[in-house]
């Protein structure tokens, strides 16, 4: 495992009303290091926006836990996830999601780096972010949960140990 986090620049859109029009948003370029940064920081990846078990279960599990994830010391939850930043942005708003911040990876660089970048040919995603969540403070992982089964086209899409509540209980015991 790697025991921090990869350097990289992520391609983000932030809203900016100077921009008008009725699409009033600019690229704002942000590197890793600026986001892990004296910050403790959750963050989950996921295989997809608008996918099932991430749409109804995985993002959703976090949003709903943001206060007791802020109450266990963490400043930020950040789902990762290599898709652009439009899908990332219009899933976030669909499911309401206004805690959890959004990374688009759409390149897939971060999630190369940390070694989770898996093909998902078998169902047409090509290549995607394995599911895992990690807890990172100041740029180093002090905690990856991973889920079994690690492989280019795997069969099944587990869920078990990325979720909310394991990572709230790991935040709990230290």
């Amino acid at each position: 495992m790697k025991n921090t986090v990869p350097e990289i620049t992520f391609k983000t859109r932030v809203r900016d009303e100077s921009v008008g029009g009725d699409n009033p948003f600019r690229w704002q370029p942000v590197a890793s290091s600026e986001l892990f940064k004296g910050k403790s920081i959750v963050v989950l990846a996921l295989p997809g926006a608008f996918t099932p078990t991430c749409s109804s279960t995985h993002l959703p599990g976090y949003e709903s836990n943001y206060e007791a994830f802020k109450a266990q010391g963490v400043d930020e939850i950040y789902c990762i996830s290599v898709n652009d930043a439009f899908s990332m942005f219009q899933w976030a708003k669909q499911l309401e999601i206004s805690n959890v911040k959004m990374l688009p990876d759409g390149n897939g660089d971060f999630t190369r780096q940390m070694g989770m970048l898996v093909k998902k040919e078998n169902v047409g995603f090509g290549d995607r972010s394995w599911r895992y969540s990690m807890h990172v403070v100041d740029g180093e992982i002090k905690q990856l949960f991973a889920e079994q089964g690690l492989m280019d086209n795997c069969p099944e899409d587990p869920f078990e140990v990325s979720d909310a509540d394991t990572m709230l209980n790991y935040l709990k015991q230290g």
